[in-house]
């Protein structure tokens, strides 16, 4: 395939759910996290004429696409001396995440943010992208996750979903976490063959896009090996159980669906396959000593 035709995809999922702590301590983070954001996806823009952006804002109700905007394009005023495309990616992405964040219900508790299913969502466009593509243009696609939030492990089956399906879909997965560490985050950058980073701190949050994550590990897969990253975390691959949804290291797992469970339950409660109840290990009984 001739490198000239190939392009890069690069599908943003930033994370605006107000129950984050770095947004509930102070609330001008989420506008320093965008305009990083937004200088980052200018600047994958920019290495090449041809290279797509998609941008998804995952909230505590919804997730909705920010860039492009579905149907018609917004009406953006041109700024002087700015190049086209960067002003329409800018305006799109403010505008449409100020008004998503105004029509949002106002949360009475503190609530999970939905990035397993903005993932699939991320996964579902790539799909169509890949679908309506030109013949003999070859797309190189990856999703950026860009959160603050704590990963919850209810929604652990659908994190796993998404890791094999974007490793059978050759997409790349990348992950910058801005707070706490994210083991089953980790465990989908290992899958898929992407960079994890915890951000040390929010200051020089665009410095750390550009100097992780800019390279396409597809397209340029000798770029990334020859940047000095960030050491590689020890990966977590606990799984979580389906019944308290919490990480174990050992446990029971249902031999018809697979579904994990940290304590025996006589019924699958997944498939409701009902399972004999173990036997007491019998002991041994001891050998008698000869008499001489």
């Amino acid at each position: 395939m001739d490198e000239n035709n190939d392009t890069s995809l690069l599908v943003i999922v930033l994370d605006t759910n107000p129950s984050q702590r770095i947004i509930r301590e102070n609330p001008h983070h989420l506008t320093q996290c965008l305009d990083s954001i937004v200088g980052f996806a200018n600047a994958h823009l920019m290495q090449k004429a041809h290279n797509k952006l998609a941008v998804l804002a995952c909230h505590h109700h919804a997730t909705e696409f920010l860039y492009p905007n579905p149907g018609k394009p917004l009406d953006i005023r041109q700024v002087d001396g700015q190049y086209e495309q960067f002003t329409l990616v800018e305006k799109t992405i403010k505008q449409k995440l100020a008004r998503m964040i105004n029509e949002a219900p106002r949360l009475a508790a503190p609530t999970e943010s939905l990035l397993a299913g903005s993932m699939a969502m991320a996964l579902c466009y790539i799909a169509r992208i890949n679908r309506n593509k030109p013949a003999g243009v070859k797309i190189n696609s990856r999703i950026l996750v860009v959160t603050g939030s704590n990963e919850c492990a209810s929604q652990y089956m659908t994190y796993m979903n998404v890791f094999f399906t974007a490793q059978k879909q050759n997409v790349t997965l990348d992950v910058c976490a801005l707070d706490k560490p994210l083991s089953l985050l980790q465990q989908g950058c290992d899958i898929t063959g992407g960079q994890y980073l915890k951000l040390p701190q929010l200051d020089g949050f665009l410095q750390y896009l550009l100097w992780v994550f800019l390279p396409d590990p597809q397209m340029h897969p000798q770029m990334r090996c020859k940047l000095v990253l960030p050491p590689p975390v020890k990966v977590d691959y606990r799984a979580a159980c389906f019944c308290h949804r919490e990480l174990i290291d050992i446990g029971y797992v249902c031999s018809v669906c697979l579904s994990i469970f940290c304590k025996f339950s006589p019924i699958c409660t997944t498939c409701h396959t009902v399972f004999k109840a173990p036997a007491p290990i019998a002991a041994k009984p001891k050998k008698k000593k000869m008499k001489t």
